[in-house]
């Protein structure tokens, strides 16, 4: 049948009896109804009523590719074996009426959507329209489909079905005119901007019969809960499937792995928040877009609690927050833990503990059993007492060394014996009188073993003795570590060596003295002995910062390879304290046995080079490049050069250092994909994305993330169409513009702030060097939008030649607009003024900002070149406005419609 099917009333009514509109296809043209304004609403007056909402989440919206859904949207409570559909009821009313049902948006107030509905009794213009009564007044929409629009097409539909309704209401044959034209062209396009293509809502409206039996009596419309599209990251539940931490520092910045349902990477953040009745704290997660990976996984990093000095654990909850709808997910527990100020434990060992002493029992004079006598002969004795019988220990003494005669001038005398226990006699006694009988070679080999230790013993004795008459006369200790060589070893409860604890207590004398002694005695591996934190001397001497112990400790053999707990070796902790002279020093010494050590990496995956950079340290950076540091060599877990790190700390000096000096690549990717500017551009860092595009950044470097991934694939899946990502400026006229190959996300794919947006905009269509050929409409660039402000390059030529004949140096000028900082990117041009000026262009800098410049520079030729500029750009712009109204709108928010090349 051509055209509509049109039918009488007692046509429609007859067939509506027979239920024959259920077999046949209807398209209805509604051009007698009108939308406003509704009837009065009344305490008994008539409304409609929805009594079965939308099923919410599921539901599939589909593009005109993909065919009709299988099956109709369905309802709230719809469950397998009993369906139900959206429906609305009209209520305190009895006979025909007409229920229309349209899309709208999710906000309030809802406008006109750009999704179409599709299926029986809809329309071209995307509504349904069902008439009911006299009797059942009920409307149940069973064979609802969602049609899903292209990005690309929204504003053209938006314009379209604004064009209609305004026809409508001024009637079928009205012509509108240019300014209403302009002015629905610009409400499409605010409308599209602020769209959400993947939720919709249902906005059912009842038209009663009017005396002339035309459906023109409106009730005020209803509004169905949001639906969402199932292949939207926004349409699941937001869910924390797992983390690998639940606990960190109270300073925060503890760096965390998060699994979860799918999620938009720019639509999430991670809310920490504690409820008291003291009120709520929030904080929220440190992460960018480009650390959520495939939509299922978030590293970020922890806030800091609102307050450090915890004397206990706290615990908070976090969850996952959409951004825009505002929806959690379940909170999980966190439990800040008190800081931790001395982590490698050297400040409590530094503190002096006050000794515990007993109540004294030795006996007074030279000869007490185990006493220091303080009179008699000022003698010390040792007593063990050796058990024959039995072999063991006894509690008398093995033998007794006695001195005498200190301080009387009369030298050292010692008198050695090893005296027998009256048991021990008695029992030699009884042997004699058995004559001898009962010798056993135990007991002889016993009696052996004693003499020999009381010889050693005394000789021992003889020699500390000597060596402290030594030490008294010369202050050398080293003649007392010589004797106690055999000592030095020895480690307390934490294992550390006499050698750690000199270097912890700032002990320089003594370290030198234990180092002799130890190479004296043929010790040297008590030098790389590490306590329980698996910290050598060496380690402690860079940690405590002394850089003359730690000359010491390397002209002694210490080895620098070897690493503490976190696998660092020194090398790394000096860079990490950011410690440029110990770190001199250490790479001086390394030789080439250990020259692998600057590029080695620590169970972190860390290079001495990546904890520079997060130190700021800048002279650490040149030391260690100059030492045989890998530039770009990235860091290994997630592939970040120090370039990297330096832009996601926001360390803009330490970047323009790497650029500059160290000749980072500014195209170095990491494991994903992901170059330097695509980190400032995900970060909106306008500073950043000028600076390195300034040095050479490709704006159109993909990562590795596809934007939107084939529509062929099975309903099941869970990859999601990103659509506002999907659409892109390609293909020729032949091709299907839903069908795009799947390319990763560019720096303005991730980029949010206009200003970056601006930045990062090319003259020509973002894809249109890289996906296909065609005849693409140019969008306008953020270097034209700058040109039409009195920055274009003839201007920029014309103020370079001013300058050059004033002959103002460039860095004077450099300093008058604050880029002092960049002066090294130009220092090697040949028109360092012209990289400038075009510079400052790139990074949004103000004409006026220029202008007050030039004029404190006296260079009113300049000022008056760029006031001419301007006037002569407003003319432009006012020209092109009352030409025409998309003139009025910038030129990059002006897209042709769709099906137009």
């Amino acid at each position: 049948m051509a055209g509509a099917l049109r039918m009488t009333e007692a046509q429609f009514i007859g067939g509506y009896e027979h239920d024959l509109q259920q077999f046949m296809p209807y398209d209805y043209i509604p051009v007698d109804i009108k939308t406003e304004p509704f009837m009065p609403e009344t305490a008994h007056g008539p409304y409609i009523q929805i009594i079965e909402e939308p099923k919410q989440r599921g539901f599939r919206f589909r593009y005109e590719c993909e065919g009709p859904s299988h099956g109709g949207l369905p309802g709230a409570s719809s469950e397998k074996n009993k369906r139900t559909y959206p429906t609305v009821r009209i209520n305190n009313y009895v006979g025909l009426a007409r229920v229309e049902v349209q899309l709208v948006t999710h906000t309030d107030p809802p406008r006109v959507h750009a999704h179409s509905l599709v299926g029986r009794h809809c329309v071209e213009n995307g509504t349904c329209t069902i008439d009911i009564g006299p009797n059942d007044l009920t409307a149940s929409f069973s064979n609802l489909g969602i049609l899903h629009v292209t990005k690309k097409g929204v504003v053209e539909v938006l314009t379209r079905r604004l064009r209609e309704e305004k026809k409508r209401l001024k009637g079928p044959h009205c012509h509108l005119t240019d300014v209403e034209e302009s002015a629905i062209v610009k409400e499409a396009k605010e409308l599209g901007k602020t769209m959400d293509l993947n939720i919709v809502r249902l906005k059912f409206t009842a038209y009663l019969q009017d005396s002339t039996g035309a459906f023109t009596r409106a009730l005020k419309p209803v509004v169905s809960n949001p639906i969402y599209d199932s292949k939207s990251p926004n349409a699941s539940n937001l869910k924390i499937s797992r983390m690998d931490k639940t606990c960190g520092s109270v300073l925060g910045g503890d760096e965390i792995f998060l699994l979860c349902d799918k999620v938009q990477k720019d639509d999430i953040e991670i809310r920490f928040y504690e409820e008291d009745e003291d009120g709520c704290w929030e904080a929220f997660g440190d992460f960018s877009p480009t650390d959520v990976h495939k939509q299922y996984a978030i590293v970020f990093k922890t806030p800091a609690y609102h307050s450090t000095e915890i004397e206990r654990p706290v615990t908070v909850f976090l969850q996952l927050r959409r951004k825009k709808a505002g929806d959690s997910s379940d909170p999980k527990q966190f439990t800040y833990i008190p800081q931790v100020l001395d982590k490698e434990e050297v400040l409590r060992k530094k503190q002096k503990p006050l000794p515990h002493y007993e109540h004294w029992r030795g006996g007074r004079g030279g000869g007490g059993a185990g006493g220091f006598g303080g009179s008699g002969g000022g003698g010390f004795q040792f007593h063990q007492e050796m058990n024959g019988a039995g072999g063991g220990a006894g509690t008398g003494g093995f033998f007794n060394v006695s001195f005498s005669g200190f301080g009387n001038g009369g030298g050292a005398q010692m008198s050695g014996s090893a005296p027998q226990s009256g048991a021990a006699q008695q029992q030699q006694q009884t042997d004699r009188q058995t004559g001898g009988q009962s010798d056993s070679p135990l007991r002889q080999q016993l009696l052996q073993i004693a003499a020999a230790l009381n010889s050693r013993v005394s000789q021992s004795a003889r020699q500390t003795a000597t060596a402290l008459l030594q030490y008294c006369s010369t202050g050398d200790a080293r003649v007392l570590l010589a004797i106690q060589r055999h000592l030095c070893g020895i480690q307390d409860g934490n294992g550390d060596t006499p050698l750690h604890l000199a270097i912890i207590h700032h002990q320089t004398g003594v370290i030198q003295q234990l180092i002799h002694t130890l190479l004296s005695s043929q010790q040297q591996g008590i030098i790389h002995t590490a306590n329980h934190l698996q910290q050598t001397p060496l380690h402690l001497a860079v940690i405590t910062r002394q850089v003359k112990v730690v000359e010491v400790l390397l002209k002694a053999g210490a080895d620098p390879s070897l690493v503490d707990k976190d696998g660092r070796t020194p090398l790394h902790l000096a860079a990490l304290a950011g410690d440029h002279n110990i770190l001199r020093f250490l790479l001086a010494h390394l030789g080439e046995c250990h020259a692998h050590l600057v590029n080695m990496p620590d169970f972190h995956g860390l290079h001495p080079l990546h904890l520079a950079v997060r130190r700021d340290g800048e002279r650490c950076l040149r030391l260690l490049v100059e030492g045989g540091a890998k530039i770009n060599e990235p860091e290994q877990k997630s592939g970040n050069t120090a370039l990297h790190l330096a832009v996601r700390e926001n360390l803009f000096k330490v970047a323009c250092l790497l650029i500059t000096e160290l000749r980072a690549d500014v195209n170095a990717c990491t494991f994903g994909g992901n170059t330097p500017l695509h980190l400032a551009a995900s970060l909106s860092s306008p500073t950043f994305c000028s600076m390195l595009i300034a040095a050479g950044a490709d704006k159109s470097i993909e990562n590795d993330e596809p934007l939107f991934f084939s529509s062929s694939s099975s309903d099941d899946e869970d990859e999601p169409i990103r659509e506002e990502e999907k659409e892109r400026e390609v293909a020729p006229k032949t091709s299907n513009p839903r069908k795009r190959p799947a390319g990763g996300h560019t720096p303005l794919d991730l980029a949010k702030c206009q200003k970056v947006r601006k930045v990062l905009s090319p003259s020509k269509s973002p894809k249109s060097d890289r996906r296909g050929s065609g005849n693409i409409r140019p969008t306008t660039s953020s270097t034209e939008e700058v040109e039409r402000a009195g920055l274009d390059e003839d201007t920029l030529s014309q103020l370079v030649n001013v300058l050059s004949v004033g002959d103002v140096p460039w860095k004077k000028l450099a300093e008058k607009l604050g880029m002092m900082t960049l002066t090294h990117l130009y220092q090697d041009s040949p028109t360092p003024c012209h990289q400038l000026l075009r510079h400052y262009k790139l990074g949004g800098g103000a004409v006026e900002g220029l202008v007050e410049a030039l004029q404190s520079l006296g260079l009113t030729e300049g000022v008056r070149l760029l006031r001419n500029a301007e006037l002569r750009d407003d003319k432009h712009n006012t020209d092109i406005t009352v030409d025409s109204g998309f003139g009025s709108q910038p030129m990059e928010d002006v897209e042709p419609p769709a099906g137009v090349q």
